[in-house]
C-alpha cells in the first residue's frame, strides 16, 4: 500500500511539474495502472510468503520462485509448440504469468519509442488497459496462496 501511495504522489508531482495540463480529469486518467501496480504487488508478495513458509528458509524461497518461473518457461514453450492457437488463454491463468499480465510492458507508450518506431517502419499499436479478467485471476491466485499459507502454518502449529 505504501508504495502504490509512492508512486501516485510521485506520478502527481512529475505530472503537473512536467505536463502541460493541470485538469483534475487529464492529471487521473489511467488510474487503473495503480490499482492494477497494487494487486500485483499483493500477488506478487503473497506468492513469496507462501514459498517462504512452504521452505522455512528466504533464500530457499527466492530459488523455489527462480525454478518456479522457469517452470512457467518451459511449460510455455512446450504449450507453444503443441498449442499454438489456444496457448495465450491459457497462460493467462498461470499465476507469474497472470502477475505480468496485469501491466504489459509501459515503454512502447512513449511518444517518442512511437516515433522512432514509425521511421524505421514498424507499428507499436498494442492494448495497454488493465482488464478486469486478469485483476480477478490475480485476486484468486492471491487469495490461493494466502489460504495455503495459513494452512501450512495452522499444520505446523507454530
Amino acid at each position: 500500500l505504501i508504495s502504490t501511495i509512492f508512486v501516485f504522489i510521485v506520478s502527481v508531482v512529475l505530472g503537473y511539474i512536467y505536463s502541460d495540463f493541470n485538469e483534475i480529469s487529464i492529471v487521473t486518467t489511467d488510474l487503473e495502472y495503480l490499482i492494477a501496480f497494487f494487486v500485483k504487488l499483493v500477488g506478487f508478495f503473497s506468492f513469496g510468503l507462501f514459498l517462504g513458509i512452504l521452505v522455512k528458509r528466504s533464500a530457499f524461497a527466492v530459488g523455489a520462485m527462480l525454478v518456479w518461473a522457469m517452470i512457467e518457461g518451459f511449460i510455455k514453450g512446450m504449450l507453444y509448440w503443441k498449442f499454438e492457437d489456444y496457448v495465450t488463454e491459457i497462460l493467462r491463468f498461470f499465476p507469474l504469468e497472470a502477475m505480468a499480465n496485469l501491466i504489459k510492458e509501459p515503454f512502447t507508450r512513449l511518444s517518442a519509442v512511437k516515433t522512432v518506431a514509425k521511421q524505421v517502419g514498424e507499428d507499436l499499436s498494442k492494448d495497454f488497459s488493465v482488464q478486469p479478467l486478469d485483476i480477478l485471476i490475480v485476486l484468486t491466485w492471491t487469495a490461493i496462496f494466502i489460504y495455503l499459507s495459513y494452512l501450512l502454518l495452522k499444520k505446523r502449529d507454530l
